[in-house]
């Protein structure tokens, strides 16, 4: 099989183009940006991280298909990470190019225009991470400082619950499908037989949990339900936002439940050995495919999986197997086995 994430045009449905465009060292390596071809003119879904070498990645492969920047109408955005959605906000100051995301990215996006990253600062402190904060502000000055420095602006179309999207002759129906973010959506195509996934249904990895500027009260619920979702649609060929085309959404779906009935087990477990919170529980939970220890993780890693693990916690409060201890004076909860 080849690599997915080899620089090209790859045509995977008619009219449909799959375009990996390069990321920083980042774990993903890459992010497939899908340009669908509308009466010559281009609707992409996702955009790509605003960086030199992936605009140029992405210029050069619009061009292998006949167009250019000024030929691309929309863009439709799963959701506000920054390798999805920053392209979008370059190409448009230049060209006037039309936005479209999800209605519950509006919390996060203003909370980054801002630059007030106190909420999640908060979020990191309920989980126990001092630590890793502490360790974040010596290697790259504090969370909101870095934060502040990225330029993210507004959509111009909020796509606000299930909205149908006529593009040409296809109609795409936006869904929310919160969990990785408040916000993300994914845009069925039953007429192609596909599904734009973004990151909600990835084929060889789980997209992170809980940790955004503004977070959802239960994401990990809110991402099982989502996934659930996605099996009253029909069977659909997954075209991910990370990672090469799959032909079944159902059946990876049902595998990413059993993980996260899996990962809930393992959570409940450390807890039952003594771990009193999310930092704590994190650390003793093995991460990636290749179960690597956390201390082996770049403390950004690290914080996105005691995220994770808070939201794992929070569903195991929820089903009754734990209780969560209201935040004592230092602002940390606390866990416990109930009963």
């Amino acid at each position: 099989m080849s690599d997915w994430t080899e620089p090209g045009t790859y045509e995977v449905s008619p009219g449909v183009h799959r375009i990996p465009l390069p990321l920083p060292t980042d774990g993903l390596r890459a992010v497939n940006v899908y340009a669908i071809e509308c009466e010559g003119r281009l609707v992409l879904v996702d955009s790509g991280w605003a960086l030199d070498v992936a605009r140029a990645a992405l210029e050069s492969a619009l061009a292998a298909i006949g167009h250019g920047f000024e030929t691309v109408d929309r863009f439709l955005v799963t959701h506000m990470h920054r390798d999805h959605y920053t392209m979008a906000l370059t190409v448009r100051r230049e060209f006037g190019t039309r936005i479209a995301l999800g209605i519950g990215e509006q919390p996060s996006i203003r909370q980054a225009m801002s630059g007030d990253y106190g909420r999640q600062l908060a979020d990191m402190n309920r989980w126990g991470a001092g630590p890793l904060l502490a360790r974040w502000g010596r290697e790259h000055g504090t969370p909101e400082a870095v934060e502040a420095r990225s330029e993210y602006a507004e959509p111009d179309e909020w796509l606000d619950g299930t909205v149908k999207i006529d593009v040409a002759e296809r109609t795409l129906v936006a869904v929310p499908t919160p969990g990785h973010t408040q916000g993300h959506v994914v845009f069925v195509d039953e007429g192609a037989g596909v599904l734009f996934a973004g990151d909600h249904v990835l084929p060889h990895i789980t997209p992170s949990i809980g940790f955004e500027p503004v977070r959802g009260d239960l994401p990990l619920g809110d991402y099982l339900d989502s996934l659930r979702l996605m099996r009253t649609y029909p069977d659909l060929r997954l075209l991910p936002a990370h990672g090469p085309v799959a032909p079944s959404v159902h059946a990876r779906v049902d595998e990413l439940l059993a993980h996260h009935e899996e990962r809930l087990a393992r959570t409940l477990e450390t807890v039952r050995d003594g771990a009193g919170t999310a930092y704590e529980a994190a650390r003793r939970l093995g991460w990636t495919r290749r179960n690597r220890k956390f201390v082996d993780l770049d403390v950004f890693n690290q914080l996105l999986a005691t995220g994770e693990t808070a939201a794992h916690l929070d569903v195991l409060v929820t089903r009754g197997l734990l209780r969560a201890a209201e935040p004592g004076s230092d602002g940390i909860v606390g866990y416990a086995v109930s009963g």
